[in-house]
């Protein structure tokens, strides 16, 4: 796509659009005075068979809940593409690439560190690619090696107090305006169309998350723990069902209401039939 004036490095200006996408970020220009948060309970009966019809020939790195989680998250994103919008420096862009970042604990204790993983995807791909990549980049993040982002990370707190408070305004100016230097950013996950937190896997509930005014993401997905929990039917009758609770926390000024509940319908239905995700990322589903 050819750049035009006013696009971003990372996204391309939107000008044709509603007067109202137009005004609320100049009446509201922070993100994070702009969040809204949605719960969602997901029936994962489907999920498990899936994942032991998957795992039936034992593969080297199973496929797991949060592989799936992140796929769905990224097909979500393709199909829904207002979803992969950002505002920043009072404007909106559409994001060049859908991706999903999250941060893998490099061994679970007190005192174990944390790496940052970020997988950029394509159309083409779907569950088993990114399931690979998920693999290579875990696989990666526990080794003893420093991904970029962390690099970053300890470049920067390594610098002498004043000049840091010096830095932190020039980065925030540049940030604002897309001009922080791509080796700064490569590994932040918060550049990424969604970040990703799997807090079952530390026995907690998912939950609100907060969006940040640093960065572009505009979209925070949290994963609670996997348990049995009620479901009712319209008779009223109790059943007793796999389960996982999600967090989502969107920036409201992208769409509107209407738009997010299709969106979270799509998201549903990808979970709940995970053959779906078998489908490359750009391939259309029924979800009406």
């Amino acid at each position: 796509m050819k750049k035009k004036f006013g696009d971003r490095k990372d996204g391309a200006i939107l000008k044709n659009i509603h007067p109202m996408h137009i005004v609320m970020p100049l009446m509201y220009p922070n993100r994070c005075d702009n969040e809204a948060f949605i719960s969602e309970r997901i029936d994962l009966t489907n999920v498990i068979a899936y994942l032991e019809k998957k795992n039936a020939s034992n593969p080297e790195y199973k496929y797991n809940l949060f592989q799936v989680m992140i796929t769905a998250m990224l097909k979500t994103i393709t199909l829904r593409p207002k979803m992969n919008r950002f505002i920043a420096n009072q404007a909106m862009y559409q994001r060049n690439e859908v991706s999903a970042a999250f941060t893998v604990k490099k061994v679970f204790s007190d005192h174990g560190e944390e790496a940052l993983a970020i997988i950029h995807s394509k159309g083409s791909d779907n569950i088993n690619t990114v399931h690979d990549e998920i693999y290579r980049q875990v696989s990666f993040c526990r080794s003893d090696k420093l991904d970029d982002g962390m690099k970053s990370v300890n470049l920067v707190g390594k610098t002498p107090r004043p000049v840091f408070n010096l830095l932190g305004l020039l980065l925030r100016f540049l940030d604002r305006h897309g001009w922080v230097p791509t080796a700064l950013i490569k590994g932040d996950p918060y550049y990424s169309s969604v970040v990703l937190t799997n807090l079952g896997s530390i026995k907690l509930h998912a939950g609100y998350h907060h969006l940040t005014n640093w960065g572009t993401t505009s979209v925070f997905c949290a994963i609670g723990e996997m348990k049995k929990r009620p479901f009712y039917d319209d008779d009223g009758n109790v059943t007793m069902k796999p389960s996982v609770d999600l967090g989502l926390t969107i920036d409201e000024r992208l769409a509107d209401g209407y738009y997010y509940s299709r969106t979270v319908r799509l998201l549903k239905k990808l979970l709940e039939n995970p053959e779906l995700l078998e489908l490359p990322l750009d391939e259309e589903v029924d979800y009406e």
